[in-house]
């Protein structure tokens, strides 16, 4: 034992003198320092004049004021500065455990406050480097895996993380900036570039990076939405100090993709502000792993679509259009390289005629890149550098609408012929979309009896592909023949004011009288020669204009024909079309109601952005919103973060689950009803063409075909017997059996046809 005290002395003695040794020196060249500030001061007073109002830090050394860290790490010296917390500081410092290792430190409310105050008043770099110490704990506060005998620092106070949080994210941004002498908003990549050759970027680079990593880190592990939006709604101002990081750079791009794909309430329109500030600051280092990875997550957020989902899709599509906008040469290149994709996925499927390639075609995600494609050839048509486009993808539209022409897929037409409507008239090139349209006016499901009854409205919106009970409903026929009218009207009153306008449409005319021939339904005939009457209207008004002028078919100024009526909207078609528009919007918002749930607040993507950017750009309201935000209580570590973010994020995806159940079962219903065995055999007789192994687009559920009694049951009455019978539901529905006085009628009426 005496021995081994012996030995342990003489390291103690040993170190003791290594420490004195080092001691010296430091103080010798804090010494010969002061030396030359003296000798400054006698042979240049006028400059150490300027130094004393310009970097006092510099005059004021002493051989005391000794930072052992050469750079930017915060050593107990810095953090006895100010008078207020140094005693409290020097007794957490001098206790131990038992086992010999020394205790953290634990940060109070009153040392935040001095270090708050000491960076207003003096701006003290030693108090910057001490409360980005206490952010990076307050970051990694109960991190699984972490060594806790190397931090330094602790903190136990809710409050003290709010203030820690609250003053970094509010300020770090400016006190960087008065650092490293930036101007206090702003900025591009350039500006970065000639910063890191500077002295100032040299010192107190680590402080950017450290504030930047931490905050990333802590945005990893939050699980509260408005937590989350807060947070990036701070860093947005700091955006262009990434520019010195590229791997944080990637790393941010990657977590803000996530959180615009994903996020609820405001979080997306925030993200997205935070990526398109990136991209117009930071330019071309960014670029293409912006575009990339936002389109690949918006692919990834459209697989399916329902009536819960529409909105959200729309809104994800207007992002990446206005995110192309910032660069259009680059987005040109991207653009055209998804579009071949897309181009290359039809040619397979035309060739092999496979059900795996057909499939790749038609479901969700193929046409929601369409429908994003054509909203972007659209807005930038009257840029040179997306013109080229709208050629190759109006043939890929084309050939889509073309490749299973059958009445199943009716929706899917539409929606095609929609598309190449909104290119012919943002491009003002004509499209032949009126061939499309009439060819769906010609299939023999529109001209038959609806004998599956009147079946609900089907909101052609949402889906792709109908199942063959719906296609016998007079729902869907009525959906068919209405949408395909006001589609027609919406292609002839684009030419509406052309010179040659009786030519474009003679055809039309001439197919739209034969529809009206042919048909036995009264309404549809009704609506179908209305349009008839319109398009002879506008024919007569045309040709009257243009028996008055003498311009030939090649003269460029036929191209100004009817320019002052087609501003003031005199043309018969112009008048109609309008009554037809808010007729749609009429149908639609009756056959959707107001089951559309955007997020977790519905007004939350038409409203999001302009508030979100009103609040980013004044900066007033932040710190309210901020301290809302923040004074849940909510301290990252193990124990917080397994109970309340798991729960409310469980309750809330239960609660969502539940909505989506809800409307999926009123969507539903018509798949519900079930068709007798003779009946599929007399309907499928003339399908024989039809291509029936697509799978479907998730919209309609395959029914297993019914038991023999119940087929019987469910035959067709006798002829003297003109009541149609209704099924009952299936196990599967929700909804109950027919039941009371009325169904017990039906059950002796299907006892009498038995």
């Amino acid at each position: 034992m005496g021995k081994v005290k012996n030995s342990k002395r003489k390291n103690a003695n040993e170190n003791e003198e290594e420490d004195e040794v080092l001691g010296s020196s430091k103080k010798a060249k804090a010494r010969e320092h002061m030396d030359q500030l003296q000798k400054l001061r006698e042979k240049d007073p006028e400059f150490y004049e300027f130094l004393k109002e310009h970097d006092k830090e510099l005059l004021q050394f002493n051989d005391e004021d000794i930072d052992d860290d050469n750079e930017f790490d915060v050593e107990d010296a810095e953090m006895q500065e100010d008078d207020i917390y140094a005693n409290e500081m020097e007794d957490l410092s001098t206790s131990a455990n038992m086992d010999g290792k020394p205790s953290k430190k634990v940060i109070t409310t009153a040392m935040v406050d001095s270090w708050i105050t000491s960076i207003h008043e003096n701006t003290s770099l030693g108090a910057v480097r001490s409360i980005m110490r206490a952010f990076r704990t307050a970051c990694h506060h109960g991190d699984d895996g972490e060594d806790e005998s190397a931090v330094k620092f602790s903190i136990i106070s809710s409050g003290v993380f709010n203030k820690i949080m609250m003053f970094v994210l509010g300020e770090m941004d400016g006190i960087l900036r008065g650092l490293l002498k930036l101007p206090s908003t702003g900025g591009k990549k350039e500006t970065i570039d000639d910063l890191m050759t500077t002295k100032q970027w040299k010192h107190h680079s680590q402080l950017v990076k450290s504030y930047l990593g931490n905050a990333l880190h802590v945005l990893n592990q939050m699980t509260d939405t408005e937590m989350i939006s807060f947070t990036l709604r701070r860093l947005r101002y700091s955006c262009i100090f990434l520019a010195a990081f590229p791997t944080l750079l990637r790393k941010y791009i990657k977590v803000i993709l996530h959180f615009w794909g994903t996020g609820g309430g405001a979080l997306p329109v925030v993200s997205f502000l935070f990526l398109r500030d990136l991209c117009i600051r930071i330019g071309s280092d960014c670029l293409d792993d912006c575009f990339k990875g936002i389109y690949k997550n918006y692919v990834m957020n459209c697989h399916f679509v329902n009536a819960t989902k529409l909105e959200h899709i729309q809104f994800l599509g207007n992002c990446v259009i206005e995110l192309l906008g910032v660069d259009l040469p680059t987005a040109y290149q991207h653009a055209f390289v998804f579009i071949r994709q897309l181009a290359m996925i039809l040619r397979e499927a035309l060739n092999t005629k496979t059900k795996e390639a057909f499939r790749k075609v038609y479901e969700w995600k193929f046409i929601n890149c369409l429908e994003l494609w054509t909203g972007a050839v659209c807005t930038y048509n009257s840029e040179p550098d997306f013109h080229p486009l709208a050629y190759p993808l109006t043939q890929i539209i084309t050939g889509v609408a073309r490749l299973v022409p059958t009445a199943q897929y009716f929706p899917l037409r539409l929606r095609c012929a929609r598309m190449l409507n909104r290119i012919a008239a943002s491009t003002d090139t004509f499209i032949p979309v009126s061939i499309l349209l009439l060819d769906m006016l010609e299939m023999k499901e529109l001209h038959r009896p609806a004998t599956g009854g009147v079946g609900r409205a089907v909101d052609l919106r949402t889906i792709l592909k109908v199942n063959k009970p719906t296609l016998k409903t007079r729902a869907f026929q009525e959906a068919c023949v209405f949408s395909v009218v006001e589609e027609v009207a919406e292609h002839l009153e684009q030419w509406s004011y052309s010179v040659a306008f009786f030519e474009l449409s003679f055809i039309p005319a001439v197919r739209l009288r034969s529809f009206a021939k042919l048909t036995n339904i009264d309404r549809f005939r009704r609506e179908v020669r209305e349009l008839i009457r319109q398009i002879d209207a506008n024919s007569e008004f045309t040709n009257e204009k243009r028996m008055s002028s003498s311009l030939l078919p090649s003269d460029p100024e036929a191209t100004a024909f009817l320019e002052a009526e087609k501003k003031s909207g005199q043309s018969p078609l112009s008048q109609y079309i309008a009554a037809i528009r808010q007729r749609a919007q009429q149908r639609n918002e009756s056959v959707a109601g107001s089951s559309v749930i955007v997020g977790e607040h519905s007004s939350a993507f038409k409203k999001g952005v302009s508030e979100s950017d009103e609040e980013a750009e004044d900066g007033d309201g932040d710190d309210d919103d901020g301290a809302a935000v923040f004074n849940t209580s909510w301290l990252p570590g193990n124990e917080s973060k397994n109970k309340t973010p798991k729960e409310t994020t469980k309750k809330r995806k239960k609660e969502k689950k539940d909505r989506i159940e809800e409307v999926a079962a009123d969507e539903d219903v018509v798949e519900d009803l079930v068709l007798s065995s003779d009946e599929y055999e007399d309907a499928d007789e003339d399908d024989e063409e039809d291509i029936s192994d697509i799978p479907s687009d998730g919209n309609d559920v395959e029914k297993p075909k019914p038991p023999k009694q119940q087929s019987q049951q469910l035959q067709k009455p006798p002829k003297g017997q003109h009541k149609k019978l209704k099924p009952t539901m299936d196990a599967t529905s929700k909804k109950r059996a027919p039941c009371g006085a009325k169904s017990k009628k039906r059950k002796r009426a299907n006892k009498r046809d038995t």
